[in-house]
């Protein structure tokens, strides 16, 4: 069965995908907008946003919104990220209405209360001291900040302790207002879903919303620097960043399999190198993320202090390398994991959803699996190599936390 476009007269737009051999379904509504479309005063705004809808919306109140779900087996998850929020419910698909609904009263009828809203600033700055003593998670929050400095894009998606405290239910309203606009809205579904029903239940729910879309955030440019969190922990973590490319860029997919190749699993150059062969990491890993205009490949690396200063000597000598002379094996091997991690993730309507929804947001219509694997199929050894330079040439940005030993890095 192959996934439909349908647009309501306001510009909202609606993708579906009816899957064969499944009872479930997943349904989503997905906003272009994310933190990095915050004013700098209130970062985590769009998150607080996310936070606050479920306290209350509709007739339902927080626990009665959690209830009504789980008492029919579903279950409902939203999430922020720098360029985009999202709901989804994932239910049998005779209580896809009631997933609508739910989703629907999150976005249109929020409650808002002031009293709540205090009381979830103690939640999300609870979060935020967690992501503060987790070495691992933090640290990408410092990497971004060092490859995007003075930037929406390098704030953290949580916002600081100022920024939250700042955060009133105006504030929300306003953000609901100004960034949930029909043109830069999705609802996805697929599983086992009734389109003509599915259309229906949009325009009842979202058919009002007077047309307009979002303001775009600021473009964003690739900094670089350093930043060291000396703040004491059993190993050194280090992030090493370069400029990576947009979402359009005819390099992605070459950026791609070279950081796949490089670090993205047990037969890397990195994982074999720096654990395997020298054992002066625990963890290590390379990934590349696209934004609209701009993007960030990265390497994450967890050793001893002891071994620190050589686990990064060692990984940028391994980068270098690569670049100048990764084979064809290599690109094969990234290739097919690529292709595999794609193929097999979109058999899970939960992940079907979110990839209608996201290749809408990205190419304004749903690539075909068989075209993204195609363009797999065409990066060449030269291609990726090339990539990999590009990003290597363009400056770097490196985060640490661990200790004393972060300094001499």
């Amino acid at each position: 069965m192959s996934a439909r476009v349908h647009r309501l007269a306001n510009g909202l737009t609606v993708a579906v995908e009816p899957m064969a051999g499944v009872e479930t379904v997943a349904v989503g509504l997905y906003a272009d907008a994310g933190s990095r479309s915050e004013e700098k005063g209130l970062a985590g705004l769009a998150h607080m946003v996310e936070h606050m809808v479920f306290k209350g919306a509709g007739s339902r109140n927080a626990r009665q919104i959690a209830e009504v779900i789980e008492d029919r087996g579903g279950s409902i998850n939203a999430w922020t990220t720098r360029d985009n929020t999202a709901f989804q419910a994932r239910m049998l698909a005779d209580d896809m209405v009631l997933g609508l609904e739910v989703i629907s009263d999150l976005i249109r009828a929020p409650h808002f209360d002031a009293d709540e809203l205090e009381r979830e600033k103690g939640v999300v700055l609870a979060e935020l001291g967690e992501a503060r003593d987790t070495p691992d998670d933090i640290i990408y929050d410092h990497l971004q900040a060092t490859a995007f400095p003075d930037q929406m894009l390098g704030e953290p998606v949580l916002g600081h302790e100022e920024t939250i405290a700042a955060i009133d239910t105006a504030a929300l309203k306003g953000w609901l207002d100004g960034q949930y606009r029909p043109e830069g809205l999705v609802l996805a579904a697929a599983g086992k879903v009734n389109e003509d029903a599915l259309l229906t239940l949009a325009e009842a729910r979202f058919g009002d919303l007077a047309p307009g879309a979002a303001p775009q955030p600021a473009a964003a440019t690739f900094g670089g620097g350093t930043h060291h969190d000396v703040r004491r922990f059993d190993q050194l973590h280090v992030a090493l960043g370069f400029p990576g490319v947009g979402l359009h860029d005819a390099s992605l997919h070459a950026l791609s399999l070279f950081s796949s190749a490089v670090g993205g699993g047990m037969s890397s150059r990195l994982f074999q190198e720096v654990r395997e062969e020298r054992g002066l990491a625990y963890s290590i890993y390379a990934w590349a993320h696209a934004y609209a205009e701009t993007g960030l490949f990265g390497v994450y690396c967890a050793a001893g202090r002891r071994d620190a200063a050589r686990a990064l000597a060692l990984t940028r000598e391994v980068l270098a390398r690569t670049a100048e002379t990764l084979d064809q094996a290599e690109l094969d091997r990234a290739r097919a994991q690529a292709k595999a991690g794609l193929l097999m993730g979109l058999e899970s309507v939960a992940t079907r959803a979110d990839h209608l929804a996201r290749q809408i947001q990205i190419h304004g219509r749903i690539v075909p699996p068989s075209e993204s694997v195609a363009l797999l199929d065409a990066v060449t050894v030269a291609q990726a190599r090339a990539a990999g330079a590009a990003a290597l040439s363009g400056g770097e940005a490196l985060a640490t936390v661990g200790g004393k030993l972060a300094k001499a890095a």
